[in-house]
């Protein structure tokens, strides 16, 4: 097993042991302003400039796990952040696609990944709402900020058997983490955990 970043509580309910080991091996400091860096292994969420967050690791690791990745998928992730989330899932399967509507943030997390050496990551500055059209359908799609509805153009780029896990719900309301299966022209939609998210920027 790599070497314990986190205390092994922050996993409590995580089976998947590739998981556990990828988020370990991510030094988290590398995605935060050089003044939170001291905060980097609380299980804690943390500001990243431009009114957004970096989501606290139990809550990565539980909605990666969610996926239920096997290594082989292409996923599309939404809002690439300080790309924490975009590193650990590049650990985890064939090719990540992140799209982030906030330039500043877009530019910043592929220089913190080429600078890992990660190079199974496409990006895209645009909308989230729009997702990434060209390269659908994805095998899993990963939300990291909460629009009000679930947006139905990404339901669309899920591929059959492809899962979706998006927070749903307002800024001042208790938002809701949502699991949605395709299944042949069937959505299943399961209710999950309480989150709170920053908003899905239009």
């Amino acid at each position: 097993m790599a070497n314990m970043r986190f205390p092994q509580d922050i996993f409590y309910g995580i089976k998947d042991q590739r998981i556990i080991e990828v988020i370990n091996s991510i030094p988290r400091e590398d995605f935060l302003p050089e003044s939170l860096r001291d905060y980097a292994y609380a299980d804690t969420a943390l500001p990243i400039g431009s009114g957004q967050t970096i989501s606290q690791p139990s809550l990565v690791a539980y909605m990666t796990q969610l996926l239920e990745l096997t290594g082989r998928e292409r996923v599309l992730e939404i809002g690439t952040g300080s790309g924490y989330q975009t590193a650990i899932l590049a650990g985890l399967v064939q090719e990540v696609y992140t799209v982030e509507i906030i330039p500043e943030l877009h530019e910043e997390a592929r220089q913190a990944l080429d600078k890992m050496g990660i190079d199974n990551v496409r990006y895209k500055l645009g909308s989230g709402y729009e997702g990434w059209e060209e390269y659908a359908p994805f095998d899993g799609i990963m939300v990291t900020a909460a629009p009000p509805e679930i947006p139905q153009k990404l339901v669309e780029q899920l591929g059959d058997k492809g899962r979706m896990v998006v927070p749903v719900g307002d800024r001042n309301q208790t938002q809701i983490l949502k699991l949605i299966v395709k299944s042949g022209d069937t959505i299943i939609e399961e209710d999950k955990s309480f989150v709170r998210f920053v908003p899905m920027v239009e």
